[in-house]
């Protein structure tokens, strides 16, 4: 992910640049000091007493996320070039879903506000560039309920990806739209690195940057609100944040600039934190940080690690977010491989576990599946082990709950195999999002399954939710068990079938186009509400 948003490939972070070679800058260091260049990394080693594990499949989970990132800042994913007609963008993005389906992912996290801008028709701020090619300009339909009403059709869960500070990839605010709030309070915008941003410092921006976001929340049915790693700009050698007279307006009490800004940040995630689950309770709200909060060496509560540090370099207090209950779910962005001695996975998972399960905050791993496109992981088996890995925290009860791929378009391009390899390995049946115990639940019922019947191409099912409106189900999950039996284990992740979304006022169909012809099959159906709460099954019907 060359733009966003893998700390790896900027100045200040850590890993391997175009050469071969991995830059560290030296923990607790400003990133202009100094650093330290190793040469090309030799293969992984084994890790420990589970390396013969974490080679081999350990089968499906029935409850994780599966998520990858659709990236439209400089067009990295979609769409995948400004000036695409309408109708040729939601081709595209119909696309990206078809590959969601393909791999058993079952969610898409969109970046819609990657500068400043908007993929709705936003009131506060102007049409996205990336769209039409002109900052400003109707696209002639409206992104976000497209790809909104699309994600749901399929099931997937749809988290809205913003881009709080950055106001333009470029340093010139000459260059934005005249209405855009940035040239309309040009008090509120500093250049930093050859680009613009809100100065995070002033309440004002704070408050636009949370209108902007609420905007699209209240108007559009959105499963998730998502944060990236950027907060304060990532560090540029021989440059300074401008921001010495907010700090003189706004810092009484702060003696340290760093506290005041890291206080900023602390105040903006907690802000939109609570006004995102007064406006709508049941929407998450996550945030994808750089992969190391702090260094053990710095501080004795941090990660075994050598990295880069969000906590100093982006004034981003992430542990503290988890452990304050501010957010739903982390999704550090983990983009290093077993055994790197800086950022090793096998121990910056388990920290970050740790501090998730003492909220109980979900805990997703940002997956850097372009780092086997480019080579530097060297094991196609690199991202499935991460994932055997994973799976064995849960018995130690720091659970991962799932796993999101940078970026959309190295999914199918599937490099070396790997994501074929965790198709295999992982994903090789459905699975259902992660229950949140705490977002509010519906009361939904077991479902009436009514029919299975062999068809051509499969056994088709049809059902009802005989539930009252205000608990119907907003989705079904089916299940299928060899032969005839009396019940089926819905807990068991071999026997998920699919998942469906409900359409209301009519009879649920589904059609299991997976069956073999003239085999016999126990089918039952169950009712989800829109966080993933389960009902219990109904009575089973057998194929015939």
């Amino acid at each position: 992910m060359p733009l966003d948003h893998p700390p790896a490939d900027h100045p200040a972070g850590l890993g391997l640049d175009r050469r071969g070679f991995l830059t560290l800058a030296v923990a607790g260091a400003a990133a202009s000091a100094f650093t330290v260049t190793v040469g090309a990394m030799s293969p992984a080693p084994a890790f420990g007493a589970e390396a013969a594990a974490a080679t081999t499949a350990c089968g499906p989970r029935k409850r994780e996320l599966r998520a990858m990132w659709i990236s439209s800042v400089v067009n990295i994913d979609w769409p995948s070039r400004t000036g695409l007609s309408a109708d040729e963008q939601r081709a595209e993005f119909l696309h990206w879903l078809d590959v969601a389906e393909q791999f058993n992912l079952n969610a898409v996290f969109v970046q819609v506000r990657p500068t400043a801008d908007a993929f709705w028709p936003s009131p506060l701020e102007p049409w996205s560039q990336y769209l039409t090619g002109v900052q400003g300009q109707d696209p002639g339909y409206d992104p976000l309920a497209f790809i909104v009403e699309q994600a749901h059709r399929r099931n997937l869960e749809l988290h809205a990806w913003y881009n709080p500070y950055r106001v333009s990839m470029q340093a010139d605010p000459s260059k934005l739209v005249p209405e855009h709030p940035a040239r309309v309070h040009p008090d509120w915008i500093w250049a930093y690195g050859g680009k613009l941003y809100f100065d995070p410092g002033l309440p004002q921006v704070q408050e636009h940057i949370q209108q902007a976001i609420l905007h699209s929340v209240e108007h559009y049915d959105l499963d998730g609100v998502h944060f990236d790693d950027y907060f304060y700009p990532y560090a540029v050698a021989g440059q300074v944040i401008p921001d010495d007279a907010t700090f003189a307006a706004h810092g009484a009490g702060f003696d340290d600039v760093a506290a005041w800004r890291r206080n900023n940040v602390d105040t903006f995630v907690h802000s939109i934190s609570q006004r995102i689950k007064a406006m709508k309770p049941w929407v998450k709200f996550g945030i994808s940080p750089f992969g190391i909060w702090r260094n053990r060496a710095t501080d004795p509560l941090g990660s075994e690690t050598g990295g880069s540090q969000s906590y100093d370099l982006q004034f981003a207090d992430t542990r503290k977010w988890v452990l304050e209950g501010w957010l739903d779910y982390i999704n550090p962005q983990i983009y290093w491989q077993f055994g790197l001695a800086v950022a090793d996975y096998l121990k910056l998972v388990p920290w970050w576990a740790e501090v998730a399960a003492t909220s109980g905050t979900h805990l997703y791993i940002g997956e850097a599946l372009y780092k086997v496109t480019s080579g530097v992981f060297t094991d196609p088996a690199e991202l499935s082990n991460h994932l055997t890995f994973d799976r064995e925290l849960d018995a130690a009860g720091t659970p991962v709950h799932g796993n999101v791929y940078f970026s959309a378009n190295h999914v199918p391009a599937d490099p070396k195999g790997a994501m074929s390899r965790v198709l295999a390995d992982h994903y090789s049946r459905p699975a259902i999002v992660p229950a949140m115990g705490w977002l509010p639940a519906t009361a939904v019922r077991p479902p009436v399954l009514a029919e299975a019947k062999v068809v051509e191409g499969g056994v088709a099912l049809q059902w009802a939710d005989a539930a009252p409106p205000s608990v119907r189900a907003t989705s079904f999950a089916v299940y299928r068990a060899d032969g005839r039996v009396s019940d089926i284990d819905v807990e068991d992740a071999g026997n998920l079938v699919a998942t469906v979304r409900a359409q209301h006022g009519v009879v649920q169909r589904f059609v299991d186009t997976s069956a073999a012809a003239g085999a016999e099959y126990t089918y039952a159906v169950t009712a989800l509400d829109r966080v993933w709460n389960e009902s219990a099954p109904s009575r089973v019907r057998t194929s015939g």
